[in-house]
C-alpha cells in the first residue's frame, strides 16, 4: 500500500527542505506552550503537493480544536532523512510523531523502536499490525467508497453526454491517471470504475500510469494520451493540476481526488473525493490525553467524517447528480450496495506479471469465489487472508490499508512496466 494520492488544491507558499511550522494552543504563532503535550507531523513534500496540503490542513485544524502546539517537518524524503525528522520531534517533546507517506514507514519503525516513550503513527501504512511495537500504529480510511460516489458522478456524466448526443454508448471510455500500480491505487481506479459502470452500464476504462507520485508533466501528458485515445472523461490517483489543466484546455470532464480543482478547472471540474484525516488526528490525539492509548491500525469510514465528496460543479456534473449521490450513499449505509459486490464484475484474465493474482480463484462465469489478499506484511507480499466472503471482497476490513490489487474486466492497463510489490 502506498500513500493516498490527491490533487493539488491551491498553489501555497514553498517551504525549504526540513521546515518546521511551530503553532502553540492553536494560534498559528510561535513561542513556548504551557499545554503538556504537543505533536508532530512529517511531510514528503510541502503544501504545493495537495496530497502533504490534506494532510497538513487536517493536523492544523485537530490541532486548533484541540489546543495543543504542533510542529510539521515537509520536504523530507522517503529514506533515513525521515528517521532524523522523527527522532528531532521526539527530542523536542512531541508526544505524537505521524508521517504522511508510506515510503517513510521503515524510519518511523526504527524511530518508535529507538524513542519507546513517543507514539508513531505512519499513516497508509501497512506494518502496524505484525511488527509488535506498542508505539507504532497505521492509519488510512475507506476512500474506496468515497471513490466509488465519485465514479457515480461520473457515469451521471456519460449518460448525459450520451443523451445529448455528444457520445454515442460505444464513445463511453473513461481515463485514468495513476501514479504506480499498487493496490491503494489498483483498489481506487477500480471502485471509481465500478462506481461509473453502476450508472453508465456501457462504460470501458482505460488507465495510464506515470511511475511517479508527483510529476506534472508526467501526469499531464498521462492525460493527453488518454484523451488522444479517446477517453471522454479523465479521472486521477497523483499528486499535481497536470491532469486537470490538461482536461480543462482540451475541454474533456475531470475527476478530481481529495480537493477540489474547481477554482482552476470550472469548465471540467465535476466533483472529488478526499479523506479528511482530522478525525483521526483528534481521536489519536485525545487518545493520548486521556488514557495514553488509540489503535494499533485505524480505519476511518464516512460515520466518522474521514471520507467525503465535495458539492457537484453544476456547471459541468449532470442534472440530478446530487440527488443520486444521496441515494447510493443511503445504499451504501444500508448495506444494499457492497462496492466490491463480485456478482458485479468478473476477473477473465490472471496474470502475474501484471498483478500478483496467484491466488484468485473464479466461477464458470469469471466472479471471483476466493482472492488471499496481502495483509499481514512480510518482504515476500504472499497473501494471507481470504478477502471474499459472503459475495464481496473485504476491503479495508482486515487491514486499514487497501489490499484490493485484482485487475477486473473493462479496465485497460496501457502500461504495466511500474511493477506491482503489494
Amino acid at each position: 500500500m502506498k500513500k493516498v494520492i490527491v490533487l493539488v488544491l491551491n498553489l501555497a507558499m514553498v517551504f525549504a527542505v526540513g521546515t518546521v511550522l511551530t503553532s502553540c494552543g492553536g494560534s498559528g504563532g510561535e513561542g513556548e506552550s504551557d499545554q503538556a503535550m504537543k505533536v508532530g507531523l512529517i511531510c514528503l513534500h510541502d503544501e504545493n503537493s495537495g496530497y502533504d496540503l490534506n494532510f497538513i490542513n487536517g493536523f492544523k485544524e485537530a490541532c486548533k480544536d484541540e489546543g495543543i502546539e504542533y510542529q510539521i517537518k515537509t520536504n523530507i524524503p522517503e529514506d533515513q532523512q525521515a528517521y532524523e525528522a522523527a527522532a528531532e520531534l521526539a527530542d523536542a517533546g512531541c508526544g505524537i510523531v505521524f508521517a504522511d507517506s508510506y515510503g517513510h514507514q521503515p524510519y518511523i519503525i526504527q524511530a518508535a523502536t529507538d524513542f519507546p516513550g513517543v507514539q508513531f503513527v505512519s499513516c497508509t501504512g501497512d506494518r502496524a499490525k505484525t511488527e509488535g511495537l506498542d508505539n507504532f500504529h497505521n492509519a488510512f480510511a475507506t476512500i474506496y467508497e468515497g471513490r466509488y460516489l465519485a465514479g457515480v458522478a461520473a457515469g451521471m456524466k456519460l449518460n448525459e453526454m450520451i443523451e445529448k448526443g455528444d457520445i454515442t454508448a460505444d464513445q463511453a471510455k473513461m481515463g485514468y491517471v495513476g501514479a504506480l500500480t499498487y493496490a491503494e491505487v489498483i483498489s481506487g481506479y477500480t471502485s471509481f470504475y465500478l462506481g461509473a459502470r453502476s450508472i453508465c452500464p456501457d462504460v470501458t476504462m482505460e488507465v495510464t500510469f506515470t511511475g511517479s507520485w508527483l510529476n506534472e508533466t508526467a501526469e499531464k501528458e498521462a492525460a493527453n494520451k488518454l484523451i488522444d485515445n479517446g477517453c471522454v472523461l479523465i479521472s486521477q490517483h497523483a499528486d499535481s493540476m497536470g491532469a486537470p489543466t490538461a482536461c480543462e484546455k482540451a475541454g474533456v470532464p475531470d475527476v478530481s481526488y481529495n480537493g477540489s480543482t474547481q477554482e482552476a478547472c470550472p469548465n471540467t471540474y465535476i466533483i472529488s473525493s478526499r479523506i479528511n484525516w482530522t478525525p483521526f488526528y483528534k481521536y489519536a490525539i485525545e487518545g493520548m490525553q486521556n488514557d495514553g492509548k488509540f489503535d494499533t491500525d485505524w480505519c476511518g469510514t464516512r460515520e466518522t467524517g474521514s471520507v467525503l465528496l465535495t458539492e457537484p460543479n453544476e456547471k459541468v456534473a449532470a442534472e440530478g447528480t446530487a440527488e443520486k449521490i444521496k441515494e447510493v450513499t443511503a445504499k451504501l449505509d444500508s448495506g444494499e450496495i457492497k462496492v466490491f459486490d463480485t456478482s458485479i464484475f468478473t476477473v477473465s484474465t490472471i496474470d502475474p506479471k501484471k498483478f500478483i493474482n496467484t491466488t484468485a480463484k473464479t466461477d464458470s462465469e469469471g466472479h471471483l469465489t476466493s482472492y488471499m489478499a496481502d495483509v499481514e506484511y512480510d518482504e515476500s507480499f504472499a497473501g494471507d487472508t481470504e478477502a471474499v466472503k459472503d459475495g464481496f471482497f473485504h476491503e479495508s476490513e482486515f487491514r486499514s490499508a487497501p489490499y484490493f490489487n485484482v485487475q477486473i474486466d473493462g479496465i485497460k492497463l496501457l502500461d504495466t512496466k511500474f511493477e506491482s510489490i503489494d
